[in-house]
């Protein structure tokens, strides 16, 4: 059986495109999943027009937000059967051997390949995946929300896991892309006051983030930081895509503060880290999530704590990808949704 998917084919800007793409067969401990909906990632942009960092398996269906129903179940499976609505990890392949992955940091295993660029992800009708990734979808919980809970969880980790928020806290978020809103939304249920910053043209979508209760800033951020005593913001969240962000986060943290870094930021540095040392600031980097952070986060989903109404921008047809893929790159949505069926 075959069933349109888009695949990323090599490493030239815009070498995406709709191709037809086989059933794949479950190994003895995955499961097939009949997916339902796939959420577009900043990631997905970055591979289509070629402005990643990372390593990618051509040619690779995308995708790696998903949720679906069991298709079908391989031979050692068990706790899972057919029709149980789920959503996966990304974590595809792992060494269960590792140090990491004994200790349930599985997501930092050297060896690690996710979904959309190490294997196939997604973005098709039919993906494979170990029952090891799997969660329950609660009931009453909408797949197109549901498959967003992949950058939730990477908001929890990068605000809740490697930060330290106490309630009345001033915040500020660097980058108002799908993790910087996320992000901003995560502070604000962990306490603190938070500023979303961006610039001129993210004008769109820094206003989302005025539904989860945050003020929002274009440009200089300096009299928002320092606006409490002049000292600057307890905690900056550098969630942009560049490496000049960091630059900005020295500047606008108070001493003795913190900054978690979970954009990527692939330029080199051009400036001093040693504000670092002089304010005694801790950096700490996030990097994906494990098990125990999908299970919080598919909690708050459920119980409309974390309502993701606000940053999902339409749900096109897979084969309305292209449409879909445009309508972030420009700004003019926050997320998109796929739906293969």
């Amino acid at each position: 059986m075959k069933s349109p998917a888009v695949v990323n084919f090599a490493p030239e800007p815009h070498s995406v495109e709709l191709r037809e793409f086989d059933r794949p067969t479950p190994g003895a401990d995955d499961v097939i999943l009949a997916v339902e909906a796939v959420g577009v990632c900043g990631s997905d942009l970055h591979q289509w027009t070629s402005s990643h960092s990372w390593p990618v398996n051509y040619p690779v269906v995308l995708g790696h937000e998903f949720g679906g129903v069991i298709a079908e179940v391989g031979a050692q499976v068990k706790n899972w059967r057919e029709g149980d609505r789920v959503v996966s990890e990304t974590a595809a392949v792992i060494d269960p051997d590792s140090p990491l992955s004994r200790a349930g940091l599985y997501n930092l295993d050297p060896n690690r390949k996710g979904f959309g660029y190490g294997v196939n992800g997604a973005m098709t009708r039919y993906v494979r995946v170990p029952a090891r990734c799997l969660h329950r979808v609660p009931a009453g919980l909408a797949m197109e929300f549901a498959a967003l809970t992949e950058p939730c969880c990477v908001a929890y980790n990068a605000v809740i896991q490697n930060a330290r928020i106490m309630p009345g806290d001033r915040v500020m978020v660097l980058g108002p892309g799908p993790i910087g809103i996320l992000c901003a939304a995560m502070a604000r249920l962990a306490g603190a006051e938070v500023a979303l910053v961006g610039l001129e043209r993210d004008r769109t979508r820094l206003e989302i983030a005025r539904h989860y209760g945050c003020d929002v800033i274009v440009g200089d951020a300096t009299a928002w930081a320092k606006a409490r005593d002049g000292l600057g913001a307890d905690g900056v969240i550098d969630a942009a895509g560049v490496s000049a962000a960091l630059k900005t986060a020295l500047e606008l943290t108070r001493p003795n503060g913190w900054i978690s870094k979970v954009g990527w930021g692939p330029q080199p540095l051009s400036f001093s880290l040693d504000p670092l040392v002089q304010k005694n600031l801790t950096l700490q980097g996030s990097f994906s999530h494990n098990w125990p952070i999908w299970e919080r986060v598919l909690a708050l989903l459920a119980s409309g704590r974390l309502d993701l109404k606000p940053v999902v921008g339409g749900v096109w047809k897979l084969e309305e990808w292209h449409e879909a893929f445009e309508k972030m790159h420009s700004g003019a949505i926050v997320k998109a949704v796929l739906r293969p069926v």
